[in-house]
């Protein structure tokens, strides 16, 4: 589905919001290694979905023992909140998953792993590195 010129314009802002997330975990949260977005911009921004990649599911077991997730949630709000965009819940909008999850399940297809991630609506993925 084709973005309109504006939800166009906030997608843009949103993957250069999380892009500075994202290069920023790289060197502090070990394991971490990319993230993504989805969202339909009929109902934005309680529709947005950031999905946090780490490469296996151990990784993402002991950043959230060392409490390392609310540091990448904190980080990827601080971004948005510099680009106007207010989350009400932080913690619903930010998911982590694994390269090795990924693999085992969906047999490394990322599209359909994140398709499940949105119930009931028609999102529009960007994959950040």
């Amino acid at each position: 589905m084709k973005l309109s010129k504006t939800n166009q314009k906030i997608d843009n802002n949103v993957c250069k919001a999380l892009t500075i997330a994202c290069e920023s975990s790289l060197h502090e949260i070990a394991g971490f290694v990319w993230l993504t977005h989805r969202a339909n911009y009929t109902n934005f921004p309680a529709s947005l979905v950031v999905t946090c990649v780490f490469n296996t599911n151990e990784e993402v077991a002991l950043m959230k023992e060392q409490q390392l997730d609310d540091v990448l949630r904190n980080s990827i709000q601080k971004q948005l909140l510099k680009i106007g965009v207010v989350v009400k819940s932080i913690k619903q909008c930010v998911r982590f998953d694994s390269e090795q999850a990924c693999q085992l399940q969906h047999l490394g297809e990322w599209e359909n792993r994140l398709a499940l991630s949105i119930v009931k609506q028609k999102p529009n993925a960007r994959r950040v590195h």
